[in-house]
């Protein structure tokens, strides 16, 4: 379970509960029903649409209330098993705790322990685990299962009373209420090496090897694969048994190094050069060029031990190519991949739209709720409150935008999964650009460091302001349009005029950001004059304030009658073309759109198929 556990409490009955089990788990957050759980960490409304948004974003959920108040919230958004987030009800007395959702996913481990804590009992339904006492399909971490196609029908046979042989040594299969018999057709195996299984033999990998790698710059991702490849098969070793793929951190944005680790399908994980410099002692084949190039004596061999532990030791020493090298490393026990050294480090770009849950992507969601650390504008992380409880919050004032990006940018460097909140598309008049400005610029310029420069970045598109005022009032945006920030603050106001200028001559729709603020009251007028030049009198302009939020305001007004003093920072201003239209429909309301021009071929489509003129004399000759 990646994200945070959400105790979901409707009612006083089941506060107290919630709070054991709160006391028990630093990263849970209370969320309660507003003015029935006053003492909540989150309050909401909307008891379904907050159900669905907390499942959406992948939070597992313990529900101090009745199943069905679950059930019915979440039916709708079943889809996939192997990526649902646990759900768990618990009685408010604590006396009963039921996995209903993701019991292979965390849920029925869960439910055991939140049984030990409030002294009920854990309803576990799942026929493997209540049977067999081990779900064979999902096993421990450290291990992994080869063949996982052949586990149901394996599964089906053993709860159907079939025996089983166990070869090789593994606690966790020993321990499991197995029926086992020596001359069993069906085999449990646990092995290092790469054999076959089958719909009778389930084969398991203990990970407790690691490939340290190094490669030049721009290594052919061939090249470092087939290195690796070569090396496994020459010692018998399965891919599944590998836990990880590690590197110093200089090589963490290499193409050739994170697409061995995806092709062996595990995680990529990094060391500094002075942890590697510690593992000098141990390296079979030390190096000072290395040390001169990167601050250590070894790389592939330094990050394979460092990876193992002090008791692990080197089964391949380094090998190379012309322009990879690799080692491989074993430890004494299984190991969690994700667990040794750090990762490469990710920044997610969100934007979250105009305010509205409803408005965020599911994208956005997933990423957000996959965070460690939130970073933004305490006005856009007071928005998203609710799926940020239990993340490291870093909050920045207005006016501090690169500061903010900077940081967030660092912190994904250190190895950790940052969100970079932005209000509305963060690729439109915001954190987007910037981001991307910083990782160009060299460090004496305002860069970022090294580290910073190598984290991997998601953006996430969102919901601008000017698809959301448009959306509110009809279809403006229907015809060519464009976007102009009035702020001057960055841009000079004589460009900004420039610009102006064009897109009145273009007859472009145009959606103005940044329309005016406590210092700024000249540009709108300014840019309604340009307009003016251009354009009639009545051309509609929609005025959209607080989208999507409780105090939203969508007005119409027209260019004439546009004034400043009805506009502030968080209005969107959308003006139309010569072709935009405002209409009144019967019940008072209005709706603005700007014709694509479809009428005008309607109308040549009834000429084209208009009878033909009398083929006459006097037609020919005047042809």
């Amino acid at each position: 379970m990646d994200a945070s556990p959400i105790l979901f409490v409707l009612n006083e009955a089941g506060l107290d509960t919630a709070h054991d089990v709160a006391e028990r788990f630093s990263t849970a957050r209370i969320h309660g029903l507003a003015g029935r759980v006053p003492t909540a960490d989150t309050q909401f409304n909307e008891t379904i649409e907050h159900l669905q948004l907390l499942f959406r974003s992948g939070h597992p959920i313990i529900g101090f209330c009745a199943s069905g108040i679950l059930i019915r919230a979440l039916a709708p958004l079943l889809n996939d098993k192997r990526t649902e987030p646990p759900v768990i009800v618990v009685s408010e007395d604590g006396s009963s705790i039921v996995p209903l959702l993701g019991g292979h996913r965390g849920a029925n481990e869960l439910a055991h322990i939140l049984a030990k804590i409030l002294g009920g009992h854990a309803a576990v339904t799942t026929a493997g685990d209540t049977k067999l006492g081990i779900a064979l399909d999902v096993p421990p971490k450290g291990w992994v299962l080869a063949n996982p196609q052949d586990a149901k029908p394996v599964m089906a046979e053993l709860l159907s009373g079939a025996s089983v042989r166990i070869e090789g040594k593994s606690r966790w299969l020993q321990e499991a209420n197995l029926n086992v018999s020596e001359d069993a057709a069906i085999s449990l195996v646990t092995t290092e090496e790469a054999i076959e299984g089958g719909p009778t033999r389930l084969v398991y990998h203990p990970q407790r090897y690691v490939i340290g790698v190094g490669c030049a710059r721009y290594c052919e991702p061939a090249e470092l694969i087939d290195l690796v490849d070569a090396n496994l098969a020459l010692e018998g070793i399965a891919p599944g048994a590998i836990a990880c793929v590690s590197t110093i951190d200089l090589k963490a944005d290499e193409e050739a190094v994170n697409a061995l680790a995806d092709y062996l399908g595990v995680p990529l994980r990094v060391f500094s050069a002075e942890e590697l410099q510690r593992e000098t002692p141990r390296l079979k084949n030390p190096s000072n060029v290395v040390f001169q190039e990167v601050g250590c004596h070894g790389v592939s061999e330094g990050a394979a031990l460092a990876s193992v532990g002090p008791f692990g030791s080197l089964v391949v020493e380094k090998q190379k190519t012309e322009h990879a090298t690799c080692a491989i490393a074993r430890a004494p026990q299984p190991l969690d991949g994700k667990a040794v050294g750090r990762a490469r480090g990710h920044l997610s770009v969100i934007g979250i739209g105009p305010g509205r849950d409803e408005w965020r992507t599911p994208e956005a969601t997933r990423l957000i709720a996959e965070a460690s650390d939130v970073v933004g504008y305490s006005l856009y992380l007071d928005i998203v409150e609710n799926q940020i409880a239990g993340k490291e919050r870093h909050d920045f004032p207005l006016g501090q935008e690169e500061d903010r990006v900077r940081f967030a940018l660092e912190e994904a460097g250190k190895g950790k999964n940052v969100a970079l909140i932005s209000s509305g598309d963060a690729g439109i008049y915001a954190m987007g650009t910037l981001v991307y400005e910083l990782l160009h610029r060299n460090q004496e310029y305002g860069g970022v460091t090294d580290a910073a420069k190598r984290v991997t970045v998601t953006n996430a598109p969102g919901i601008s302001a000017l698809q959301a005022c448009s959306a509110r009032i009809g279809a403006p945006l229907g015809h060519d349009f464009c976007a102009i920030s009035l702020s001057d603050l960055l841009t000079p106001w004589e460009v900004i005029e420039q610009r102006l200028k064009a897109a009145a001559e273009g007859d472009f729709v145009i959606a103005f950001y940044n329309p005016v603020s406590k210092r700024r009251r000249t540009q709108l007028a300014r840019a309604r004059e340009i307009l003016l030049q251009h354009r009639p009198e009545t051309t509609p302009v929609v005025l959209g304030t607080n989208l999507g939020r409780p105090e939203e305001s969508v007005r119409v007004t027209n260019l004439e009658k546009l004034s400043v003093d009805e506009v502030d920072m968080l209005t969107t201003v959308l003006v139309g073309s010569s072709n935009s239209r405002a209409i009144m429909k019967g019940d008072g309301k209005i709706f603005v759109y700007t014709p694509r021009g479809y009428a005008k071929r309607i109308d040549s489509r009834k000429q084209d198929e208009a009878p033909a003129a009398p083929d006459t004399q006097e037609t020919k000759e005047s042809e």
